[in-house]
């Protein structure tokens, strides 16, 4: 862990605490970069699921076995 000490706009900390439902500064940070984190990885798997890559949609054999009878 590291410590640091930065000047934060008290108004925009008091509107990511009731947001994130946190207590207090360090919680609030924390959270606020963990959501930051979450939503990068969500963008970059609808970015794979909108180019398709690596996927098998495209190839009878397998989409063929996907589909049970």
């Amino acid at each position: 862990m590291r410590k640091i000490t930065i000047d934060l706009e008290e108004s925009l900390i008091q509107e990511a605490r009731q947001v994130l439902g946190t207590s207090s500064v360090e919680e609030t940070i924390d959270a606020a970069l963990r959501e930051v984190l979450s939503a990068d990885a969500r963008r970059q798997e609808i970015r794979v699921l909108a180019e398709m890559n690596g996927m098998d949609l495209t190839n009878k054999k397998v989409m063929a076995k996907a589909w049970r009878s």
